[in-house]
């Protein structure tokens, strides 16, 4: 079982079938999806993703945490999280994703952060990382801004990444 989070802003909980159609509609804006890569871009495959991630254990302590702001609780602005690299680990990585009417505010680095020191603090894990397309400058200054480390960048897809690593030292 996941915990919840509070912000000044912001309450994250565990994603469940009922941030399902939010999430597909989220992903159906090309904005939000500019710097994703497949599955996403195939509406059949996604549906078949999103499920799968909503029904099967990623391991203990780890999942997708929806959130909404604390002043409206029933709107959906996106998800962080915690899961598997490359769905099998060892590395854990952090992500997020929001709606496009969410961005440029801060949530993303304040959903962020919280669950960036519960990896640490609670699942003890030694690191996390993520990568991120070198287009997508808000992801990259999320990452920043909670503290990861920028590494290589790799050719993925026809598109540049970059990977970002963070232990619990880095945490901001």
């Amino acid at each position: 079982m996941l915990p919840d989070f509070r912000t000044v802003r912001l309450s994250l909980r565990p994603r469940t079938m009922a941030d399902y159609d939010a999430c597909l509609e989220m992903d159906r804006d090309p904005e939000v999806l500019r710097y994703v890569h497949p599955p996403w871009t195939n509406e059949a495959e996604h549906k078949r993703f999103l499920k799968d991630r909503l029904s099967v254990s990623l391991g203990e302590g780890l999942g997708y945490w929806s959130i909404f702001p604390n002043d409206n609780p029933d709107r959906f602005l996106g998800w962080v999280m915690l899961v598997p690299y490359d769905g099998v680990g060892p590395d854990i990585e952090i992500g997020w994703r929001l709606n496009q009417n969410a961005w440029g505010k801060g949530y993303a680095t304040e959903a962020a952060h919280p669950v960036a020191v519960y990896a640490f603090r609670t699942l003890g894990l030694p690191r996390l990382v993520t990568n991120i397309d070198t287009g997508n400058l808000g992801s990259l200054r999320v990452a920043e801004k909670i503290g990861m480390k920028a590494g290589d960048t790799f050719p993925f897809d026809g598109a540049v990444f970059r990977r970002f690593t963070m232990v619990e030292d880095d945490l901001t």
